[in-house]
């Protein structure tokens, strides 16, 4: 295995997403409450949850742009609810969302294992999410960052592979992908024809059943065991 640069993905590969999540909705609502009572008056957490949900299906892009997903979302109760202006309204609310979603908990091994990593190989991220890199303050790590939100398309559509290999000035078989996700980072990668590292940070005990069927270039669950396997490669 020749890797030439090693491309990351970000939610539960770097930090775990669950609780931003959570965090950000609820600082989200909490703004809403004062801001927009009568919304809360009428919708909790969970129903504007419930009602995003069923607002993907209306529209293609919803698919891989989540920001405009959450936009056009809050632009429609604020509308609903008596909002002169709703689409400044949801800049504003999503302001507040954003902040909150940047607000992340690096797992341990992610500042020095970066470090490593970067020390011998170009490094990128390949994201379908929309946190920020440089509010979060991991951007100087990468050469090139893509979230699908701005890209047009999401993992795993091979074309956002291949872009971050070609602003990397790498071949699809040179680069490894490091992602938790076995459909969308896994085998996504792979039928971009790139390499793939599955990181699972949980106990190997309680592995998902899908695993079984996939063929997987590398496990790890950290990006030290991963500088470690890569530089064993390289040696042989």
């Amino acid at each position: 295995m020749t890797i030439k640069a090693v491309l990351l993905d970000l939610d539960d590969t770097l930090w775990p997403v669950a609780p931003v999540i959570r965090h950000a909705e609820q600082s989200l609502y909490d703004w809403m409450c004062l801001h927009t009572p009568a919304v809360c008056a009428v919708h909790s957490i969970d129903s504007l949850r419930q009602r995003r949900n069923q607002l993907v299906s209306t529209n293609t892009r919803f698919s891989y742009d989540l920001w405009a997903l959450r936009h056009t979302l809050l632009t429609q109760v604020f509308r609903e609810h008596g909002e002169s202006e709703p689409e400044s309204r949801a800049d504003a609310a999503m302001q507040v969302f954003a902040h909150a979603r940047n607000q992340v908990q690096l797992f341990p091994d992610v500042q020095t294992g970066l470090q490593s990593l970067g020390q011998r190989f170009q490094l990128g991220t390949v994201s379908n999410g929309f946190a920020d890199l440089e509010q979060i303050g991991l951007a100087p790590h990468f050469q090139v960052s893509l979230a699908a939100h701005r890209f047009g398309c999401a993992k795993p559509d091979p074309r956002i592979f291949h872009a971050a290999c070609d602003a990397l000035g790498v071949l699809p078989e040179q680069t490894l992908y490091v992602g938790d996700d076995l459909q969308l980072d896994v085998l996504g990668a792979q039928q971009a024809g790139l390499r793939s590292a599955w990181m699972y940070r949980h106990s190997l005990s309680a592995l998902p059943a899908e695993a079984a069927h996939i063929q997987l270039d590398l496990q790890v669950s950290n990006l030290h065991e991963l500088a470690q396997i890569l530089e064993t490669l390289e040696t042989q």
